[in-house]
């Protein structure tokens, strides 16, 4: 039960970034979640996995929402949906998941903004912000994400919010059905190398 409450919660965890609110995603985004994925496809799908047939249906989101809320309860990962301040309207999603503890203390960072809000900085807020929180109140020691190279635009993302370009890894993910050699970066919580 405590799964379907935080799916509907109207409050949950909020982080600030700069001109952006993060927020967990709830049942009730789903027609604007579906709507800027719709208008978004051609141009997100050359830098994602291949979209399942029913991925925009109100079933497959209920799907995706319990799955958030199982790995956000296990403590795997942070889902959150991104608004832009100046309207509240919904600009596209980032997920810091694969969270591992012990000795790793790491994360994979994945995001996503929809074409209509692209090269609007929309995208490194959401990033700066996440990794501020991943470091100061999840208390991470590394955050981890992977660009396909051609993909200019999220590999400046990258940089411009202090990760680290580490390594070139061939046939990382299968990206638009194919596999995909993917740029590596990474972001250390020792203070340096941090974008602001």
């Amino acid at each position: 039960m405590a799964l379907l409450d935080w799916i509907n919660d109207a409050t949950g965890s909020v982080v600030k970034g700069e001109g952006v609110t993060l927020r967990h995603p709830r049942a009730s985004d789903y027609e604007a979640w579906a709507t800027l994925r719709q208008k978004s496809h051609a141009y997100l799908q050359p830098w994602e996995p291949s979209w399942p047939e029913d991925d925009l249906t109100r079933a497959a989101f209920k799907r995706r929402l319990s799955i958030y809320a199982r790995e956000l309860d296990a403590g795997n990962a942070w889902p959150f949906f991104i608004f832009a301040d100046a309207d509240q309207g919904l600009v596209g999603a980032i997920t810091l998941s694969n969270v591992r503890r012990g000795v790793a203390e790491s994360g994979t960072l994945g995001y996503w903004i929809g074409q209509p809000f692209a090269g609007r900085g929309h995208a490194t807020a959401a990033v700066r912000a996440v990794v501020g929180h991943a470091f100061d109140d999840l208390k991470l020691h590394r955050v981890e994400a992977a660009c396909v190279p051609t993909n200019v635009a999220s590999r400046r993302v990258l940089e411009k919010s202090g990760f680290v370009l580490e390594g070139h890894a061939r046939a990382y993910l299968k990206i638009n059905g194919a596999w995909a050699d993917h740029l590596l970066f990474g972001a250390v919580n020792d203070g340096v190398g941090r974008g602001g």
